[in-house]
């Protein structure tokens, strides 16, 4: 990793697309700072396509693509993909699971997750579980062995999983943001990830942000990231100074001025 004030002005001149992790990335400490929505609001303005792509709930998932001033959002670690419709006013909500497949997976994860909990005493699901449609998230465990065994019972229940600075996350299916971030962008966008790969920027903070690091050549740890470096075989390009919103606000504006703004 570089520090981010070491790029050359021109370095991200190609980029189209910027895909963020939200939680600690966009925001820190739990809060979405005015400089952080101003920096999406600006990338927009300077024709930069921005999508975040989170572990966090269908509901949160819901107002963002509604109100954000982004181009949609990629939700529950790739489960869903929700953008605004022609009009501005309603959504259009792509799932990974298709509609004939959605009630079956539903039911397997109310399986996994009531079985884990029987299992596991020390389980308990994060609060905002009610707002997931494609996932399990349980809050995070109070030591690194309970987190370890709760990974291992999900695995063991059929559930595909991992983890971030929030949650310990499990859903069904061979898919991760990378995933959908590829379907989304080929049938959104029109682009092609492993042809124009120098087309994306990628901002994120933590273990679940893994995928995306080691296949965007153009990558953003915030300054966080460090935590969870042991966790993350490819660590980001560049690291910014500050933490959450601040770092991303240096990685927008690393883009801005590379496009001239």
């Amino acid at each position: 990793m570089q520090p981010l004030d070491r790029a050359a002005t021109d370095h991200f001149r190609g980029v189209r697309f910027v895909l963020t992790d939200m939680d600690e990335t966009l925001t820190f400490n739990g809060r979405l700072g005015a400089a952080t929505y101003d920096a999406l609001e600006r990338l927009q303005q300077a024709g930069v396509t921005v999508i975040p792509v989170t572990a966090a709930p269908a509901g949160w998932c819901d107002q963002m693509a509604r109100m954000w001033p982004v181009d949609g959002v990629i939700g529950e670690n790739g489960g869903l993909h929700f953008r605004r419709d022609a009009t501005g006013h309603g959504l259009v909500r792509d799932f990974w699971h298709g509609t004939d497949s959605r009630a079956a997976v539903t039911a397997q994860l109310v399986r996994i997750g009531d079985e884990v909990q029987a299992r596991l005493r020390f389980a308990r699901f994060a609060e905002d579980q009610p707002f997931r449609l494609t996932s399990l998230a349980f809050a995070q465990p109070d030591s690194e062995e309970q987190r370890a065994a709760l990974v291992a019972g999900l695995r063991k229940a059929g559930a595909t999983t991992t983890v971030n600075n929030l949650w310990v996350l499990g859903w069904i299916g061979a898919y991760d943001k990378l995933a959908m971030a590829r379907r989304v962008l080929a049938q959104t966008h029109g682009l092609d990830i492993a042809a124009s790969n120098e087309a994306v920027l990628y901002v994120g903070d933590s273990t679940n942000d893994a995928p995306m690091f080691s296949f965007f050549r153009q990558s953003v740890g915030v300054s966080t990231v460090t935590r969870y470096l042991h966790e993350i075989p490819t660590p980001p390009a560049w690291i910014t100074e500050g933490p959450g919103g601040s770092g991303f606000v240096e990685a927008a504006d690393a883009v801005i001025r590379a496009r001239g703004g």
